[in-house]
């Protein structure tokens, strides 16, 4: 998938198709400021499109983020126009308004969406533990 030289590495045609498929699942990824709902001193969120159908308890995710190396995890839906944390939360914009407004503006998720927030004490783990979640998750969807 990658070509390497003394000019340094590119992708072939099956790296750039493979890279291309990861930012349709995965189009954003980002870095979420500390809140009241991302309480790490490093948090990282995927924008995982199309899957809030596979979350049941997110309990699988946060699992996974944890073994990834994150220290917690939220796994949020977009339903019906409102962000929703299973068995916590009908409305993320109405008890947590500063966290939501954030994850709102940078990963403007649609219906359906799932956004996966990773904390941890370093930034790579943040980011590890984010990937590991949403792997797991779209890894749920290539077995039905």
């Amino acid at each position: 998938m990658i070509v390497t030289s003394k000019e340094g590495c590119i992708l072939t045609d099956k790296g750039l198709s493979v890279w291309k498929s990861f930012v349709e699942v995965y189009p954003k990824r980002v870095e979420i400021g500390k809140t009241a709902l991302t309480t790490s001193k490093y948090n990282y969120a995927f924008l995982v499109k199309n899957m809030a159908h596979k979350v049941k308890s997110g309990i699988d995710q946060r699992d996974a983020a944890i073994m990834g190396g994150a220290r917690r995890a939220l796994v949020i839906v977009s339903k019906e126009g409102r962000l929703k944390i299973e068995s916590v939360s009908n409305s993320i914009e109405d008890e947590f308004p500063e966290a939501a407004s954030e994850i709102l503006e940078k990963l403007n998720p649609e219906d359906n969406d799932v956004i996966i927030i990773a904390g941890a004490d370093n930034p790579l783990m943040a980011k590890r533990g984010a990937f590991a979640a949403s792997w797991v998750l779209i890894g749920n969807d290539k077995k039905t």
